[in-house]
C-alpha cells in the first residue's frame, strides 16, 4: 500500500471545518435574530437533531466498516459526503423571505438533518483513517496537529470570516442575501478540497477482507467497554462549551457587549490564533509525556477561562478571557483523538477486530449531541431571560448571552476536568495489531 501524504488526509479537516462551523456559529442569528424563527423551535429541532444523530452515526460507521468496493471502504462515503453536505450548506442558507411560522421551522429542520447526515457520512470514514493510516501515537500526534492545524484555518475563514462577509461585504445585518452568497462560495471551496482529499484516499486493503461481526454484537460491545462511556463524556464537555460560544458568540458581541456582529472577527480570530500557536507546543508535550497528562491539563485551561469571559465589558477583555480558553482547547484539539485511539487500540487487541468506523461514530455521538444541549441551553435563555427572537428579546439579552456563552460552558467542563482526572486512560502500544493478509478475490462492490 503506497501511504497517503499526511498533508492530503489532514486537509480534509479545511473542508469539513468551512460548513459545518458556518452552520453552528451563524445558525442563530440567520434563523432566530433575522428570520424571527421563535428560539424554542430552534431548540426542540436541534434535540430532534441529536437523536436522528444518535442512530445514524453508528450505522454510517458499520455500514463503512463492512463496505467492499474496488474504491475501498471509505472512499464511496467520503465522496458521497462530500457532495451532499456542500449542496445542503447552499439550501440551508436559501430560505426564502416569505417564509414564516411552520414553514420556516419545517425549512430550517429538513436542512440541518440533511446537514446533519452528509456531515456524519463524511466525518465518520474520515476519522476511521486516522488510526489506520498512522500506526503508532508519535505518527498520530503529528497528523492529528497538522489536520488540526487546517481546521483552525478553516476556522477562521467561517467564524471569523463569515460576519463580515454576511453582513457588511455580500449583505446587511438585517438581511439573508448575504448568507446565501457566502454559502455558495464556501460550498464551492469546500466541495474541491473534499474531494480531493477523497480520492487520494490509500487504504489497507487487508482490513477489508476481516470477519466482522454483528451491528448490533458490535454496537453491545462497544457499550459495554467502560472508556467509551468515560471518554465520550468526557468528550463531550469539551466540546458542548465551544458549541455554546460557537452558536451564541455574535450575540454576545452584540448585546453584550454592545458592538457590530462583523467585530466577532477580532475575538474569535484571537481564539483561533492563540489555538493554532499552541498546537506545536502541546504536540510536543504530548511526545514528551504522553497524550493522558496534556489532555487533563487542557481541560483546566478551558474550564478557567471561562470566568474572567463572563465579565468582560469590552472587546479586549473579552479576546484575552478567550485566550485562555482557546489554549484549552488547542489542547484538547492535540489529545483528544488521541485518546480515543488508544481506546480503539485496546479494542482491537482484546477482540481481534479493526471496527474504527463504528467505534468512532459511536464516539461521535457524543460530540454531535453539542448542537442539541447547546440548543436546549440557549433555548432555555427564553424561559430565563425573556429572550425569544430578535423581535422579542426580552428585558437584557445582554445577560441572557453572558450566560449562554461563559456560565453553562464553565459548568460543564468542570465535570470534563473531574472525569479526566477520574479515566484510567489505556497504555500506548508500540505496534497495533497487523490484520490478516487479504487473498486475491474478483468480489463486487456490496455494502
Amino acid at each position: 500500500m503506497t501511504p497517503m501524504p499526511t498533508w492530503r488526509y489532514a486537509i480534509g479537516m479545511f473542508g469539513l471545518a468551512i460548513p459545518i462551523n458556518t452552520i453552528r456559529v451563524s445558525t442563530l442569528l440567520y434563523y432566530v435574530d433575522i428570520h424571527g424563527l421563535d428560539v424554542r423551535a430552534y431548540g426542540t429541532v436541534m434535540a430532534v437533531y441529536a437523536v436522528l444523530d444518535a442512530i445514524d452515526n453508528p450505522i454510517l460507521g458499520h455500514l463503512s466498516d463492512r463496505t467492499r468496493s474496488r474504491w475501498g471502504r471509505r472512499r464511496p462515503w467520503l465522496v458521497v459526503g462530500s457532495v451532499i453536505l456542500s449542496a445542503c450548506l447552499v439550501g440551508f442558507f436559501s430560505a426564502p423571505d416569505t417564509l414564516t411560522g411552520l414553514g420556516l421551522v419545517a425549512w430550517f429542520a429538513c436542512f440541518a438533518i440533511l446537514c446533519e447526515a452528509a456531515d456524519s457520512m463524511f466525518a465518520a470514514n474520515y476519522h476511521a483513517l486516522l488510526p489506520e493510516l498512522f500506526r503508532t501515537e508519535h505518527e498520530r500526534a503529528g497528523a492529528n496537529a497538522l489536520r488540526q492545524v487546517f481546521q483552525l484555518v478553516a476556522l477562521a475563514v467561517a467564524l471569523a470570516v463569515t460576519p463580515v462577509l454576511t453582513t457588511s461585504v455580500f449583505g446587511t445585518e438585517t438581511t439573508t442575501g448575504g448568507f446565501t452568497t457566502t454559502a455558495l462560495v464556501y460550498a464551492a471551496v469546500a466541495l474541491g478540497v473534499l474531494l480531493f482529499m477523497a480520492l487520494g484516499v490509500r487504504e489497507d486493503p487487508a482490513r477489508a477482507v476481516e470477519e466482522h461481526s454483528s451491528f448490533l454484537t458490535g454496537v453491545g460491545v462497544i457499550l459495554r467497554n467502560r472508556l467509551f462511556w468515560q471518554v465520550g463524556i468526557a468528550t463531550a464537555c469539551y466540546l458542548v462549551p465551544l458549541a455554546f460560544v460557537l452558536a451564541g458568540i455574535q450575540l454576545y458581541v452584540k448585546y453584550s457587549l454592545g458592538l457590530p456582529v462583523a467585530t466577532t472577527l477580532w475575538l474569535i480570530g484571537t481564539a483561533i490564533v492563540v489555538a493554532a500557536a499552541g498546537l506545536g507546543a502541546w504536540t510536543a508535550l504530548v511526545r514528551r509525556r504522553g497524550a493522558p497528562f496534556a489532555w487533563r491539563l487542557a481541560f483546566v485551561f478551558l474550564a478557567a477561562g471561562f470566568v474572567p469571559f463572563f465579565f468582560a465589558r469590552s472587546l479586549l477583555q473579552a479576546a484575552l478571557s478567550l485566550a485562555i480558553v482557546a489554549v484549552g482547547w488547542s489542547g484538547l484539539l492535540a489529545t483528544n483523538d488521541l485518546i480515543q485511539a488508544r481506546v480503539l487500540d485496546e479494542d482491537a487487541r482484546v477482540h481481534g477486530q479493526h471496527r474504527e468506523g463504528l467505534f468512532l461514530s459511536a464516539f461521535g455521538f457524543f460530540s454531535r449531541i453539542t448542537g442539541a444541549t447547546a440548543g436546549i441551553g440557549l433555548g432555555s435563555l427564553g424561559f430565563l431571560f425573556g429572550y425569544y427572537s430578535g423581535a422579542n428579546p426580552g428585558p437584557d439579552p445582554g445577560m441572557a448571552f453572558r450566560v449562554a456563552v461563559s456560565v453553562y460552558p464553565f459548568v460543564i467542563a468542570v465535570v470534563g476536568v473531574v472525569l479526566s482526572m477520574l479515566v484510567r486512560v489505556p497504555e500506548a502500544g508500540a505496534t497495533i495489531p497487523a490484520a490478516p493478509a487479504p487473498e486475491p478475490t474478483g468480489q463486487r462492490p456490496t455494502v
